[in-house]
Protein backbone atom coordinates (compact mmCIF):
# COMPACT_ATOMS: atom_id res chain seq x y z
CA UNK A 1 0.00 0.00 0.00
CA UNK A 2 1.38 3.50 -0.85
CA UNK A 3 1.05 6.72 1.45
CA UNK A 4 -0.27 9.71 0.23
CA UNK A 5 1.46 13.12 0.57
CA UNK A 6 0.52 15.81 2.16
CA UNK A 7 1.79 19.86 2.56
CA UNK A 8 3.84 18.58 5.28
CA UNK A 9 5.68 16.24 3.41
CA UNK A 10 5.94 18.00 0.35
CA UNK A 11 7.80 20.71 2.55
CA UNK A 12 9.98 17.95 3.72
CA UNK A 13 11.22 16.93 0.13
CA UNK A 14 11.17 20.20 -1.22
CA UNK A 15 14.04 21.60 1.68
CA UNK A 16 15.95 18.02 1.43
CA UNK A 17 15.98 18.45 -2.91
CA UNK A 18 17.75 21.82 -2.53
CA UNK A 19 19.82 20.89 0.10
CA UNK A 20 20.75 17.65 -2.08
CA UNK A 21 20.54 19.50 -5.32
CA UNK A 22 23.85 21.74 -4.66
CA UNK A 23 26.02 18.83 -4.70
CA UNK A 24 24.41 16.98 -7.39
CA UNK A 25 24.97 19.87 -9.61
CA UNK A 26 28.65 20.27 -9.24
CA UNK A 27 29.28 16.49 -9.85
CA UNK A 28 30.83 15.91 -13.30
CA UNK A 29 28.60 15.55 -16.37
CA UNK A 30 30.42 11.83 -16.69
CA UNK A 31 28.74 11.26 -13.34
CA UNK A 32 25.23 12.51 -14.13
CA UNK A 33 25.19 10.92 -17.93
CA UNK A 34 26.32 7.66 -16.17
CA UNK A 35 23.23 7.40 -14.00
CA UNK A 36 20.94 8.09 -16.36
CA UNK A 37 22.47 5.46 -18.95
CA UNK A 38 22.12 2.64 -15.71
CA UNK A 39 18.96 3.54 -15.42
CA UNK A 40 18.08 3.12 -19.55
CA UNK A 41 19.81 -0.43 -19.09
CA UNK A 42 17.69 -1.37 -16.04
CA UNK A 43 14.21 -0.10 -18.11
CA UNK A 44 15.46 -2.79 -20.10
CA UNK A 45 16.19 -5.25 -17.91
CA UNK A 46 13.25 -5.02 -16.07
CA UNK A 47 10.89 -4.48 -19.30
CA UNK A 48 8.44 -7.39 -18.46
CA UNK A 49 8.07 -6.59 -14.70
CA UNK A 50 7.56 -2.61 -16.17
CA UNK A 51 4.70 -3.44 -18.50
CA UNK A 52 3.02 -5.77 -15.73
CA UNK A 53 2.52 -3.00 -13.32
CA UNK A 54 1.40 -0.33 -16.64
CA UNK A 55 -1.30 -3.09 -17.72
CA UNK A 56 -2.69 -3.70 -14.32
CA UNK A 57 -2.50 0.11 -13.12
CA UNK A 58 -3.36 1.90 -16.08
CA UNK A 59 -5.77 -0.42 -17.66
CA UNK A 60 -3.14 -0.69 -20.79
CA UNK A 61 -2.82 -3.16 -23.36
CA UNK A 62 0.42 -4.78 -23.23
CA UNK A 63 1.82 -3.57 -26.75
CA UNK A 64 0.97 -0.47 -25.31
CA UNK A 65 2.71 -0.96 -21.74
CA UNK A 66 5.71 -2.49 -23.94
CA UNK A 67 5.78 0.97 -26.02
CA UNK A 68 6.32 2.76 -22.36
CA UNK A 69 8.48 0.60 -20.73
CA UNK A 70 10.66 0.69 -24.04
CA UNK A 71 10.57 4.69 -24.60
CA UNK A 72 11.33 5.26 -20.97
CA UNK A 73 14.96 3.68 -21.49
CA UNK A 74 15.20 5.60 -24.83
CA UNK A 75 14.21 8.91 -22.49
CA UNK A 76 17.40 8.03 -20.45
CA UNK A 77 19.65 7.46 -23.13
CA UNK A 78 18.82 10.71 -24.95
CA UNK A 79 18.55 12.72 -21.46
CA UNK A 80 22.29 11.58 -20.76
CA UNK A 81 23.13 13.29 -23.46
CA UNK A 82 22.37 16.50 -22.82
CA UNK A 83 24.75 16.47 -19.17
CA UNK A 84 27.85 17.33 -21.83
CA UNK A 85 25.88 19.49 -23.55
CA UNK A 86 27.59 23.10 -24.31
CA UNK A 87 26.93 24.84 -20.82
CA UNK A 88 27.04 28.61 -22.21
CA UNK A 89 28.13 31.31 -25.21
CA UNK A 90 31.15 33.77 -25.60
CA UNK A 91 29.21 36.99 -26.16
CA UNK A 92 30.19 39.92 -27.98
CA UNK A 93 31.62 43.23 -26.07
CA UNK A 94 32.79 46.57 -27.15
CA UNK A 95 34.97 46.76 -23.92
CA UNK A 96 38.19 44.95 -24.29
CA UNK A 97 36.98 41.74 -21.82
CA UNK A 98 35.38 38.47 -21.95
CA UNK A 99 31.66 38.49 -21.98
CA UNK A 100 30.19 34.53 -21.10
CA UNK A 101 26.74 33.39 -20.91
CA UNK A 102 26.97 30.76 -18.63
CA UNK A 103 23.44 27.79 -18.13
CA UNK A 104 23.05 27.05 -14.29
CA UNK A 105 20.53 24.08 -13.53
CA UNK A 106 17.30 25.85 -12.39
CA UNK A 107 17.40 23.71 -8.86
CA UNK A 108 14.57 22.04 -8.01
CA UNK A 109 11.86 20.24 -10.67
CA UNK A 110 8.65 19.64 -9.78
CA UNK A 111 6.73 17.21 -12.10
CA UNK A 112 2.87 16.26 -11.84
CA UNK A 113 2.33 13.44 -14.24
CA UNK A 114 -1.28 11.89 -15.42
CA UNK A 115 -2.74 8.53 -14.96
CA UNK A 116 -2.59 7.74 -19.30
CA UNK A 117 0.98 7.21 -19.94
CA UNK A 118 2.45 7.29 -16.80
CA UNK A 119 5.84 6.21 -17.01
CA UNK A 120 6.39 8.08 -20.69
CA UNK A 121 4.91 10.89 -19.14
CA UNK A 122 6.68 11.45 -15.70
CA UNK A 123 10.02 9.90 -17.28
CA UNK A 124 9.79 12.81 -20.27
CA UNK A 125 10.53 15.05 -17.69
CA UNK A 126 12.50 13.53 -14.24
CA UNK A 127 15.20 12.17 -16.55
CA UNK A 128 16.19 15.78 -18.29
CA UNK A 129 16.09 17.52 -14.92
CA UNK A 130 18.26 15.04 -13.17
CA UNK A 131 20.86 14.78 -16.08
CA UNK A 132 21.23 18.84 -16.06
CA UNK A 133 22.25 18.69 -11.91
CA UNK A 134 18.32 19.37 -10.86
CA UNK A 135 16.35 17.43 -8.14
CA UNK A 136 13.00 16.44 -8.67
CA UNK A 137 9.44 16.18 -6.63
CA UNK A 138 7.72 13.93 -8.45
CA UNK A 139 3.40 14.01 -7.91
CA UNK A 140 2.14 10.91 -10.21
CA UNK A 141 -1.56 10.61 -10.39
CA UNK A 142 -2.44 8.64 -7.45
CA UNK A 143 -4.36 5.94 -9.78
CA UNK A 144 -1.20 5.40 -11.39
CA UNK A 145 1.85 5.77 -8.89
CA UNK A 146 3.37 3.01 -9.06
CA UNK A 147 3.89 2.96 -12.84
CA UNK A 148 4.19 6.83 -12.96
CA UNK A 149 6.22 7.10 -9.77
CA UNK A 150 7.06 4.15 -7.96
CA UNK A 151 8.96 2.26 -11.11
CA UNK A 152 10.86 5.41 -11.60
CA UNK A 153 12.11 6.32 -8.19
CA UNK A 154 13.24 2.33 -7.53
CA UNK A 155 15.23 2.41 -10.99
CA UNK A 156 17.05 5.62 -9.97
CA UNK A 157 17.60 4.36 -6.88
CA UNK A 158 19.36 1.31 -8.57
CA UNK A 159 21.03 3.48 -10.79
CA UNK A 160 22.89 5.11 -8.24
CA UNK A 161 21.30 8.32 -8.23
CA UNK A 162 22.35 10.01 -4.71
CA UNK A 163 19.87 10.00 -1.90
CA UNK A 164 17.73 13.02 -1.90
CA UNK A 165 17.20 14.07 -5.29
CA UNK A 166 13.87 12.20 -6.91
CA UNK A 167 11.01 12.62 -4.10
CA UNK A 168 8.31 10.80 -4.89
CA UNK A 169 4.92 12.78 -3.93
CA UNK A 170 1.81 10.69 -4.76
CA UNK A 171 -1.27 12.19 -3.39
CA UNK A 172 -4.32 14.30 -4.21
CA UNK A 173 -5.09 18.36 -4.49
CA UNK A 174 -3.52 19.18 -1.76
CA UNK A 175 -0.27 17.29 -2.70
CA UNK A 176 -0.38 19.05 -6.16
CA UNK A 177 -0.97 22.61 -4.63
CA UNK A 178 2.26 22.47 -2.47
CA UNK A 179 4.75 21.17 -5.02
CA UNK A 180 3.74 24.10 -7.32
CA UNK A 181 4.07 26.24 -4.07
CA UNK A 182 6.85 25.22 -2.36
CA UNK A 183 9.62 28.02 -2.16
CA UNK A 184 12.41 25.74 -3.32
CA UNK A 185 10.58 24.98 -6.81
CA UNK A 186 11.89 26.86 -9.53
CA UNK A 187 10.36 25.20 -12.21
CA UNK A 188 7.07 23.17 -12.64
CA UNK A 189 6.49 20.46 -15.45
CA UNK A 190 2.62 19.85 -15.44
CA UNK A 191 0.73 17.76 -18.05
CA UNK A 192 -2.66 17.01 -17.71
CA UNK A 193 -6.14 18.50 -18.28
CA UNK A 194 -6.45 22.46 -19.45
CA UNK A 195 -8.60 23.43 -16.20
CA UNK A 196 -5.51 22.46 -14.07
CA UNK A 197 -3.41 23.60 -16.10
CA UNK A 198 -4.62 26.60 -16.24
CA UNK A 199 -4.85 27.16 -12.30
CA UNK A 200 -1.08 25.71 -12.05
CA UNK A 201 -0.19 28.63 -14.41
CA UNK A 202 -1.69 31.13 -12.52
CA UNK A 203 -0.24 30.41 -9.39
CA UNK A 204 3.54 30.11 -11.29
CA UNK A 205 2.84 33.41 -12.88
CA UNK A 206 1.75 34.71 -9.22
CA UNK A 207 4.85 33.08 -7.71
CA UNK A 208 7.39 33.85 -10.63
CA UNK A 209 7.90 30.72 -11.47
CA UNK A 210 8.67 28.61 -14.91
CA UNK A 211 5.78 26.69 -15.81
CA UNK A 212 5.66 24.06 -18.73
CA UNK A 213 2.28 22.98 -19.46
CA UNK A 214 1.30 20.13 -21.73
CA UNK A 215 -2.50 20.21 -21.62
CA UNK A 216 -5.44 18.87 -23.29
CA UNK A 217 -5.86 17.96 -27.42
CA UNK A 218 -8.74 17.67 -30.02
CA UNK A 219 -6.59 16.47 -33.36
CA UNK A 220 -7.57 16.20 -36.52
CA UNK A 221 -6.93 13.45 -39.31
CA UNK A 222 -7.27 14.38 -42.36
CA UNK A 223 -8.20 12.01 -45.42
CA UNK A 224 -7.34 13.95 -48.51
CA UNK A 225 -8.80 12.40 -52.00
CA UNK A 226 -7.20 9.82 -53.61
CA UNK A 227 -5.85 8.09 -49.90
CA UNK A 228 -6.25 3.94 -49.53
CA UNK A 229 -9.37 3.60 -47.76
CA UNK A 230 -8.41 0.52 -46.15
CA UNK A 231 -5.34 1.96 -44.80
CA UNK A 232 -6.76 5.32 -43.84
CA UNK A 233 -9.39 3.12 -42.21
CA UNK A 234 -6.25 1.71 -39.61
CA UNK A 235 -4.59 4.72 -39.04
CA UNK A 236 -8.42 6.19 -38.04
CA UNK A 237 -9.10 3.63 -35.56
CA UNK A 238 -5.38 3.52 -34.20
CA UNK A 239 -5.35 6.78 -33.50
CA UNK A 240 -8.67 7.12 -31.93
CA UNK A 241 -8.59 3.76 -30.13
CA UNK A 242 -5.07 2.86 -28.81
CA UNK A 243 -5.48 3.07 -25.05
CA UNK A 244 -9.27 3.37 -25.16
CA UNK A 245 -8.69 7.40 -26.34
CA UNK A 246 -6.82 8.14 -23.15
CA UNK A 247 -3.50 10.01 -24.94
CA UNK A 248 -3.63 13.97 -25.72
CA UNK A 249 -3.00 12.75 -29.07
CA UNK A 250 -5.75 11.18 -29.95
CA UNK A 251 -7.36 11.27 -33.17
CA UNK A 252 -10.52 13.57 -31.99
CA UNK A 253 -11.94 14.50 -35.62
CA UNK A 254 -11.99 12.76 -38.77
CA UNK A 255 -11.91 14.54 -42.29
CA UNK A 256 -13.12 13.46 -44.91
CA UNK A 257 -13.48 14.42 -48.67
CA UNK A 258 -16.61 13.43 -49.29
CA UNK A 259 -15.70 11.36 -52.47
CA UNK A 260 -14.75 9.11 -49.46
CA UNK A 261 -16.53 10.16 -46.73
CA UNK A 262 -19.39 6.76 -46.82
CA UNK A 263 -17.18 3.99 -47.84
CA UNK A 264 -14.56 5.68 -44.69
CA UNK A 265 -17.51 5.24 -42.45
CA UNK A 266 -18.52 2.00 -42.91
CA UNK A 267 -15.24 0.59 -43.20
CA UNK A 268 -14.29 2.54 -39.76
CA UNK A 269 -17.27 1.02 -38.09
CA UNK A 270 -16.68 -2.10 -39.34
CA UNK A 271 -13.56 -2.20 -37.85
CA UNK A 272 -14.56 -0.66 -34.55
CA UNK A 273 -17.10 -3.86 -34.27
CA UNK A 274 -14.71 -6.06 -34.45
CA UNK A 275 -11.75 -4.74 -32.05
CA UNK A 276 -12.14 -7.07 -28.75
CA UNK A 277 -12.24 -4.91 -25.32
CA UNK A 278 -11.54 -6.38 -22.50
CA UNK A 279 -9.25 -7.66 -19.71
CA UNK A 280 -5.91 -6.71 -21.09
CA UNK A 281 -3.90 -8.85 -18.45
CA UNK A 282 -5.19 -11.51 -21.35
CA UNK A 283 -3.39 -10.26 -24.08
CA UNK A 284 -6.23 -10.85 -26.38
CA UNK A 285 -8.12 -7.50 -26.34
CA UNK A 286 -7.26 -4.42 -28.21
CA UNK A 287 -8.92 -2.08 -25.60
CA UNK A 288 -8.67 -2.41 -21.80
CA UNK A 289 -10.92 0.12 -19.66
CA UNK A 290 -11.81 3.42 -19.31
CA UNK A 291 -9.98 4.54 -16.00
CA UNK A 292 -12.62 4.86 -13.81
CA UNK A 293 -16.23 5.70 -13.46
CA UNK A 294 -15.98 9.15 -13.83
CA UNK A 295 -14.27 9.53 -17.08
CA UNK A 296 -16.39 7.08 -18.46
CA UNK A 297 -19.68 8.95 -17.24
CA UNK A 298 -17.92 11.71 -19.26
CA UNK A 299 -17.37 9.44 -22.56
CA UNK A 300 -20.54 8.26 -22.33
CA UNK A 301 -22.61 11.61 -21.56
CA UNK A 302 -20.56 13.29 -24.53
CA UNK A 303 -21.50 10.52 -26.84
CA UNK A 304 -25.58 10.33 -25.80
CA UNK A 305 -25.60 14.53 -26.02
CA UNK A 306 -23.79 14.00 -29.88
CA UNK A 307 -26.29 11.77 -30.98
CA UNK A 308 -29.43 13.69 -29.76
CA UNK A 309 -28.02 16.56 -31.53
CA UNK A 310 -28.40 14.49 -34.65
CA UNK A 311 -25.48 12.53 -35.48
CA UNK A 312 -25.67 8.77 -36.35
CA UNK A 313 -24.68 6.06 -34.08
CA UNK A 314 -22.37 4.22 -36.67
CA UNK A 315 -20.83 1.66 -33.96
CA UNK A 316 -20.27 1.25 -30.53
CA UNK A 317 -21.93 3.43 -27.81
CA UNK A 318 -22.32 0.83 -25.43
CA UNK A 319 -20.47 -0.68 -22.15
CA UNK A 320 -20.36 -3.51 -19.97
CA UNK A 321 -18.60 -1.94 -16.49
CA UNK A 322 -15.73 0.29 -17.58
CA UNK A 323 -15.12 -1.11 -20.78
CA UNK A 324 -16.68 0.63 -23.26
CA UNK A 325 -16.87 -0.33 -26.92
CA UNK A 326 -15.32 1.88 -29.61
CA UNK A 327 -17.13 4.07 -30.96
CA UNK A 328 -17.82 5.38 -34.80
CA UNK A 329 -20.35 8.59 -35.13
CA UNK A 330 -21.52 10.11 -38.24
CA UNK A 331 -23.40 12.39 -39.11
CA UNK A 332 -21.93 15.09 -36.81
CA UNK A 333 -21.44 18.74 -37.30
CA UNK A 334 -18.64 21.02 -35.89
CA UNK A 335 -20.96 22.05 -32.92
CA UNK A 336 -21.65 18.63 -31.74
CA UNK A 337 -20.06 17.98 -27.99
CA UNK A 338 -18.01 14.96 -28.78
CA UNK A 339 -16.68 16.86 -31.90
CA UNK A 340 -15.78 20.02 -30.02
CA UNK A 341 -14.53 19.14 -27.09
CA UNK A 342 -11.79 16.67 -25.16
CA UNK A 343 -13.73 13.29 -25.36
CA UNK A 344 -10.43 11.18 -24.06
CA UNK A 345 -12.44 7.88 -24.76
CA UNK A 346 -12.67 5.49 -27.57
CA UNK A 347 -14.92 7.88 -30.23
CA UNK A 348 -14.15 8.74 -33.28
CA UNK A 349 -16.37 11.44 -34.91
CA UNK A 350 -16.34 11.83 -38.62
CA UNK A 351 -17.05 14.84 -41.19
CA UNK A 352 -16.85 15.06 -44.58
CA UNK A 353 -15.57 18.22 -46.46
CA UNK A 354 -15.71 19.20 -50.27
CA UNK A 355 -12.39 21.10 -50.59
CA UNK A 356 -8.81 21.33 -49.35
CA UNK A 357 -9.53 24.71 -48.38
CA UNK A 358 -12.45 23.78 -46.12
CA UNK A 359 -10.43 20.84 -44.53
CA UNK A 360 -7.97 23.34 -43.71
CA UNK A 361 -10.82 25.43 -42.48
CA UNK A 362 -11.74 22.97 -40.40
CA UNK A 363 -8.55 21.32 -38.70
CA UNK A 364 -7.67 24.69 -37.35
CA UNK A 365 -11.03 25.78 -36.23
CA UNK A 366 -9.99 24.44 -32.87
CA UNK A 367 -8.69 26.11 -29.42
CA UNK A 368 -6.34 22.81 -29.76
CA UNK A 369 -3.05 22.82 -31.46
CA UNK A 370 -1.56 19.51 -30.79
CA UNK A 371 -1.30 17.05 -33.21
CA UNK A 372 -2.71 16.69 -36.83
CA UNK A 373 -2.11 13.40 -39.13
CA UNK A 374 -2.19 14.04 -42.87
CA UNK A 375 -3.61 11.02 -45.30
CA UNK A 376 -2.89 11.28 -49.24
CA UNK A 377 -0.40 13.00 -51.54
CA UNK A 378 2.49 14.11 -49.29
CA UNK A 379 2.94 17.58 -51.60
CA UNK A 380 -0.34 18.43 -50.60
CA UNK A 381 0.13 17.48 -47.14
CA UNK A 382 3.03 19.57 -46.86
CA UNK A 383 1.21 22.22 -47.70
CA UNK A 384 -1.70 21.57 -45.36
CA UNK A 385 0.87 21.41 -42.40
CA UNK A 386 2.32 24.27 -43.39
CA UNK A 387 -1.56 26.14 -43.31
CA UNK A 388 -3.04 24.54 -39.59
CA UNK A 389 -1.28 25.82 -36.46
CA UNK A 390 -0.14 22.82 -34.83
CA UNK A 391 2.39 21.23 -32.55
CA UNK A 392 3.38 18.13 -34.49
CA UNK A 393 1.94 16.96 -38.26
CA UNK A 394 2.43 13.53 -39.11
CA UNK A 395 1.86 12.78 -42.66
CA UNK A 396 0.60 9.47 -43.81
CA UNK A 397 0.10 8.17 -40.29
CA UNK A 398 -2.42 9.14 -37.92
CA UNK A 399 -2.19 11.34 -35.29
CA UNK A 400 -0.50 8.77 -32.23
CA UNK A 401 3.37 9.31 -32.70
CA UNK A 402 6.32 10.35 -30.69
CA UNK A 403 10.03 9.14 -30.28
CA UNK A 404 12.26 10.68 -27.52
CA UNK A 405 14.56 12.77 -30.15
CA UNK A 406 11.07 13.97 -31.26
CA UNK A 407 10.03 17.49 -29.98
CA UNK A 408 6.76 17.61 -28.49
CA UNK A 409 4.43 20.33 -27.81
CA UNK A 410 1.65 22.23 -28.52
CA UNK A 411 0.43 25.58 -30.39
CA UNK A 412 -2.45 27.93 -28.96
CA UNK A 413 -3.77 27.70 -25.39
CA UNK A 414 -3.01 24.08 -25.26
CA UNK A 415 0.50 24.18 -23.79
CA UNK A 416 3.23 26.75 -23.06
CA UNK A 417 6.60 25.23 -23.71
CA UNK A 418 7.36 23.44 -27.15
CA UNK A 419 9.58 20.36 -26.61
CA UNK A 420 11.28 19.35 -23.61
CA UNK A 421 14.52 20.57 -21.50
CA UNK A 422 15.97 17.48 -23.88
CA UNK A 423 14.62 18.98 -27.42
CA UNK A 424 14.09 21.86 -29.18
CA UNK A 425 10.56 22.92 -30.37
CA UNK A 426 10.03 22.39 -34.12
CA UNK A 427 6.90 20.51 -36.34
CA UNK A 428 8.18 17.05 -37.14
CA UNK A 429 6.92 15.87 -40.54
CA UNK A 430 6.82 12.12 -40.67
CA UNK A 431 6.40 10.27 -44.27
CA UNK A 432 5.00 6.62 -43.02
CA UNK A 433 2.38 4.59 -44.50
CA UNK A 434 -1.11 4.79 -42.51
CA UNK A 435 -1.31 1.00 -42.76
Amino acid sequence: MLGRADGEDVARAARAAARAQWDWAARTYEERAAVLRAAGRLFEEHAEEVRGWVVREAGSVPAKAELEARFAAGLCYEAAGLASHPQGLVLPSAQPRWSLARRRPAGVVSVIAPFNFPLILSMRSVAPALALGNAVLLKPDPRTAVCGGVVLARVFEEAGLPAGLLHLLPGGAEAGEAVVAAPEVRVVSFTGSTAAGRKIGEVCGRLLKRAHLELGGNNALIVLPGAEVPKAVSAGAWGSFLHQGQICMTTGRHLVHESLHEEYVAALADKADGLPVGDPASGKVALGPIIDERQLAHVDALVRDTVAAGARLAAGGTHEGLFYRPTVLAEVTPSMPAYAGEVFGPVAPVVPFSTVDEAVELAADSEYGLSLGILGDVGQAMRIADAVPTGLVHINDQTVNDEPVVPFGAWRRRATARGSAARRPTSTRSPRRSG
